[in-house]
């Protein structure tokens, strides 16, 4: 039964879609979780929704819009928080709320019945398009190609950002180009977990991975491992029971941190320090 899955087209774009995702969720989720901005993804993703609006308004894709709307709030957000007196968590705060009643607006204008926005704000990676597919590639290459080119300013940023301009890195620039990269990977996770619940895929693989390593590579590396084991696992859970894909990969990526944790507690009381 499972290899019969291998034979449908949705299942296969499904799987692409899931390691394209880890890709980019395990580069950035990394450095969110470094630089401790959780909270400015969570506004970010909120604020999406205003382009998804925006795009069922003009008939043109939604995801699309989203991109659109997510990058100009992301850069909103870096630019109010450093460039005026409004403080960093009020500027999150009016981005997401804007986002949110923009996309509310605009879905009741738009002409004829209202959407079905599960598959947004919940999420259903088997829905993804080859549209949605080459997007993501593109962004995993994209994202790929510069935390290779800027690696050690990247992790002087993502640690110190007073060092790095003593460093004569250009901070505000990196910045603006990060947290770009931030907003794009958000909208393009959209479809395999929902609006949501896209955050956790930016920090439960890290927050498992943390558990037993420090160094930012490592980091990187298994926590792509662990968004795509519990993303396939969160497939299966899916398909076979008929629920929403992103709540089963959440599910999925919690109960691998569970047992992560365990382990980890485990280890600990067995060393000599331990106890």
């Amino acid at each position: 039964m499972l290899i019969e899955l291998f034979s449908y087209k949705f299942f296969i774009n499904a799987i692409i879609a899931s390691l394209l995702t880890s890709i980019s969720c395990g580069i950035i989720g990394t450095y969110i979780v470094s630089k401790r901005i959780v909270f400015i993804s969570g506004g970010i993703t909120h604020a999406s929704f205003g382009g998804i609006g925006l795009g069922y308004f003009l008939g043109i894709n939604p995801i699309i819009g989203a991109i659109t709307f997510s990058i100009m709030s992301a850069l909103g957000i870096e630019f109010m928080s450093k460039k005026t007196d409004i403080r960093e968590d009020s500027a999150i705060a009016i981005m997401w709320s804007f986002g949110m009643a923009l996309g509310i607006i605009f879905i009741f204008l738009t002409p004829g019945y209202a959407p079905n926005l599960m598959n947004y704000l919940f999420g259903n990676i088997l829905t993804v398009s080859r549209l949605d597919i080459y997007l993501s590639l593109c962004l995993a290459l994209g994202i790929s190609i510069f935390f290779i080119l800027f690696y050690k300013p990247i992790i002087y940023i993502s640690f110190d950002e007073e060092f790095s301009r003593t460093r004569k890195i250009r901070v505000n620039i990196l910045n603006y180009i990060l947290i770009s990269f931030v907003a794009l990977t958000i909208v393009l996770s959209i479809k395999v977990a929902g609006i949501i619940l896209v955050i956790s895929l930016l920090t439960i693989p890290q927050a498992s991975v943390n558990l037993f390593f420090k160094d930012f590579k490592k980091i990187i590396w298994y926590s792509i491992l662990v968004g795509f084991s519990g993303s396939m696992g969160g497939l299966l859970v899916s398909y076979y029971l008929d629920i929403p894909s992103g709540a089963a990969i959440i599910f999925m990526l919690v109960i691998i941190f569970i047992l992560f944790k365990i382990y980890s507690q485990f280890k600990k009381s067995l060393s000599p320090s331990g106890g």
